[in-house]
């Protein structure tokens, strides 16, 4: 009878911990782009909610938070004002070191390109930038669009000049620096940036196309991941489960609606492009959604080569391993 009280006291405690270690609010943050459309669907279908529900998680509560740059998602993520972050690649694997691996990507966002344009006439190639010229990305040396200038100049100017043209980037949101390039108002030159910024800007006849991230990387790549903490994922096992299968289902959705979800960005963004614009971008073969991952070590290896992080990862060793799974890693 003791024996038997004794199990059931410590069924009773894993089981209590169990419980209270799921969290009934998820707090996530996303960015500006077409590139976190997925999460923009998410919100507004409710799809976590949803499938929270179904998967017996009961009324789970989820949280939006949107941020400017990869470095301040990090920041938020680390001081624990949100449970999963959306970023680019590169902010990813440099907190991916700095925590010697207690923070792993879940899932791919999407699979996109980066494009770099310049309103300056004069500028043709990376060889005619100047000091004169300022090139806005979302945060210099940290975003994505940061490794992607760094690849580009050292495949121009080799490998150890691959920060020759760090000194001229300065940190803007996407949206600010499209108004800026545009504007011809500003010291702004050019823009590394996503869509739909880029096919916005390229519509203005003084901007031009310099450089794209297809130009250095066949077969794209993942732009953006969700990550979160060993710690969070452990203890929340269930709901990001339910987090994934969700996102899956807001990819399927966006594939099978792209005038609908064009409408869904615009209304978010409350932008003023056309939806034909939109649906047209999100019809772009450089434009994919989907969370397998793509050329993601590509960018892991380039930051080890230059000595920016100190330990050259796996793929397998960046991901949570619900995202090898047979219900995704086809895709």
């Amino acid at each position: 009878m003791k024996k038997a009280f004794l199990s059931f006291a410590l069924f009773a405690s894993f089981f209590t911990v169990e419980v209270f270690a799921q969290t009934d609010t998820l707090r996530i943050s996303k960015q500006y782009g077409l590139g976190y459309l997925p999460l923009i669907v998410l919100e507004e279908h409710k799809l976590i909610e949803k499938n929270a529900k179904k998967a017996g998680l009961g009324d789970i509560k989820v949280e939006w938070i949107t941020f400017g740059g990869g470095a301040t998602a990090n920041d938020g993520l680390l001081s624990g004002s949100v449970d999963l972050i959306s970023n680019g690649v590169a902010p990813f694997v440099r907190l991916w070191d700095k925590t010697k691996g207690e923070v792993k990507a879940i899932t791919s966002l999407d699979k996109s390109h980066i494009v770099l344009n310049s309103s300056n006439p004069k500028i043709k190639s990376l060889k005619d930038f100047t000091d004169k010229d300022k090139i806005a990305l979302p945060s210099v040396k940290v975003s994505l669009s940061a490794l992607i200038l760094q690849i580009a100049v050292a495949k121009e100017f080799g490998i150890k000049n691959y920060d020759k043209l760090d000194h001229i980037t300065v940190s803007l949101k996407h949206p600010d620096a499209l108004i800026a390039l545009t504007s011809g108002k500003s010291e702004i030159t050019a823009h590394l940036t996503t869509e739909p910024f880029i096919t916005v800007e390229q519509q203005s006849k003084n901007v031009h196309q310099v450089l794209s991230s297809n130009d250095l990387v066949d077969g794209g790549f993942s732009l953006n991941l969700i990550s979160a903490t060993t710690k969070f994922h452990k203890d929340n096992k269930k709901l990001i489960s339910v987090f994934l299968s969700s996102l899956n289902e807001a990819d399927k959705w966006i594939n099978a609606n792209k005038k609908a979800a064009a409408e869904l960005y615009l209304k978010v963004a409350k932008s003023n492009e056309s939806v034909e614009l939109i649906t047209q971008i999100i019809n772009n073969p450089n434009v994919n959604y989907e969370v397998k991952p793509t050329n993601v070590t590509l960018f892991s290896d380039f930051l080890y080569d230059i000595g920016v992080i100190k330990t050259k990862p796996h793929l397998e060793e960046l991901f949570f391993d619900e995202i090898f799974e047979d219900e995704y890693k086809n895709q």
